[in-house]
């Protein structure tokens, strides 16, 4: 499936053209964490990825989503690219925060069982890949030079406290799963905790 181009090269360009409340949405649930999960193409933009993002988050982390509100339209209209996006909310968040993970929607492609996983927090995406095979999900670790890796600096999950954070891009038929069994976003989000928890633990111990 050929990608469809962007329509808005910015947040501001987007701001212009669309009405918050109407067109999309910014959710914002901010705690004292060093940890913020963000879903910057949530809603109807990229399905289910709020929903994951929140569940991960839950209760414990904080959690950003824009989210694309109308089920009537393209739902690429709505999405800037993650080296553009720069809605300043969450820029000012992001900022303040030392473990940033991006939730991401992709097509099946050839591989819909597959969640992959980037960015330039090296360590945590291992961790990532690992407990989500733990928990029994296929995760597999992008690198620099193949598809959706996450590994360009200006890419919003890069833009934290230590520039570098994860970016998990999961699969259509991956997220319908999620969102028709509560259950399993449930066990899915935990496995994604389980990876902040010992990270976290790596970090205090130096």
């Amino acid at each position: 499936m050929k990608k469809q181009p962007d329509k808005y090269s910015s947040f501001s360009k987007l701001r212009e053209q669309e009405v918050e409340g109407v067109d999309y949405r910014i959710r914002i649930e901010e705690r004292s964490s060093p940890v913020v999960v963000i879903a910057p193409h949530g809603g109807f933009i990229e399905p289910t990825t709020s929903e994951i993002a929140l569940e991960v988050a839950s209760g414990a982390f904080s959690a950003y989503c824009f989210e694309g509100l109308r089920v009537d339209r393209l739902h690429h209209e709505l999405h800037i690219t993650s080296d553009r996006f720069d809605e300043p909310k969450a820029g000012s968040l992001i900022a303040t925060s030392s473990i940033v993970v991006a939730i991401h929607g992709r097509t099946d492609r050839d591989d819909p069982d597959t969640s992959w996983v980037g960015g330039l927090d090296v360590a945590l995406r291992d961790l990532i890949v690992q407990t989500l095979g733990e928990g029994g999900f296929r995760a597999v670790a992008r690198v620099k030079g193949e598809a959706l890796a996450g590994t360009a600096a200006g890419n919003i999950c890069n833009r934290g406290k230590r520039n570098a954070g994860v970016q998990l891009e999961i699969p259509r038929a991956v997220r319908d799963d999620l969102a028709a069994d509560r259950e399993q976003l449930k066990r899915y989000a935990a496995s994604v905790r389980q990876a902040f928890s010992r990270y976290l633990s790596m970090l205090e111990a130096g």
